[in-house]
């Protein structure tokens, strides 16, 4: 796919997603849906790339949804067979058209399988804020700003958003944001458990290129691809059995591998270690387990 509204590069084990709309303050597109799904595609698939961090073209990071259609921003197609909106007027639910297209994004980012950074350099308001929630790391530098407007725009939370933040902050604070729909400084964000470091804006970028390199250079890629969705996965378990039958199987077929006798032996020859395994073809065979739903 060729990208008109991000910028993708790989630089040593890294790969930068930059939403690309700066004149719009990046607003979020279905094209830029499609063009963020497409590049965690080939994230996945490249098993070069280590880590991954998400950031924003000029001074915003993401200001939400494109608003320049006006009252019809969140009106869906009337025509056509695909459309959810049938002759009469009723609701097609099942429509893939139906589909949230913010949430379509962060389920992409929920099933990645390299870890994924928010550098949230400015405005990052609606979706904006809520496509880093599946991010596992997330920094803002001192001039960004966030908030969950939807009920001041007549939505609601959007983009798996009612799974994902009460999990990253806390039922009462997802409520709260939720609730007044208000914008919000980065020293807030930080306090209320939604990043995890506010940096000056001129070292945004070092710092998450800083923690992205010690995954990078220091931990084995299957381990981390199965961490990432043994964590994320494993808040939705109802019971912690759920977990430890995961983890035994994990501990079980990873303990085998060329990763695991890499791990101890570099570490006892305090060297730096030279995994050999790769995502692409190295992931256990039990992977993935949610699919399959038996843990025998």
């Amino acid at each position: 796919m060729d990208y008109e509204q991000i910028l993708y590069a790989v630089s040593d084990g890294i790969a930068t997603i930059t939403l690309n709309r700066p004149d719009k303050l990046n607003a979020f597109t279905e094209r830029m849906m499609h063009e963020m799904i497409d590049a965690l595609d080939r994230i996945d698939a490249d098993d070069d790339v280590r880590a991954v961090i998400v950031t924003g073209a000029g001074r915003a990071f993401c200001a939400g949804a494109d608003l320049s259609s006006g009252g019809k921003t969140f009106d869906y197609e009337t025509s056509g067979d695909e459309s959810p909106i049938g002759p009469n007027g009723e609701l097609r639910y099942s429509s893939e058209r139906a589909r949230d297209g913010g949430g379509r994004l962060t389920l992409r980012i929920f099933e990645c399988l390299k870890p994924v950074i928010a550098a949230i350099n400015g405005p990052a308001v609606g979706v904006g804020s809520t496509m880093t929630l599946p991010m596992d790391i997330r920094l803002a530098g001192d001039g960004a700003r966030m908030g969950f407007v939807f009920a001041r725009r007549g939505i609601v939370p959007e983009a798996a958003s009612s799974y994902f933040l009460p999990r990253v902050v806390g039922i009462s604070q997802a409520l709260e944001w939720c609730y007044s729909g208000r914008v919000f400084d980065a020293q807030e964000a930080l306090k209320g458990g939604l990043v995890k470091e506010v940096v000056p804006g001129d070292r945004l970028i070092a710092r998450a290129t800083e923690l992205a390199r010690e995954i990078a250079d220091n931990t084995a890629p299957v381990s981390v691809a199965m961490t990432r969705q043994m964590l994320w996965r494993g808040l939705g378990y109802a019971h912690p059995m759920d977990a430890h039958k995961v983890d035994s199987r994990a501990i079980l077929s990873r303990g085998r591998s060329g990763d695991a006798k890499e791990g101890v032996t570099s570490f006892l020859e305090k060297r730096a270690p030279t995994y050999p395994d790769r995502v692409s073809h190295d992931m256990p065979d039990f992977f993935p387990w949610w699919e399959e739903q038996k843990y025998g």
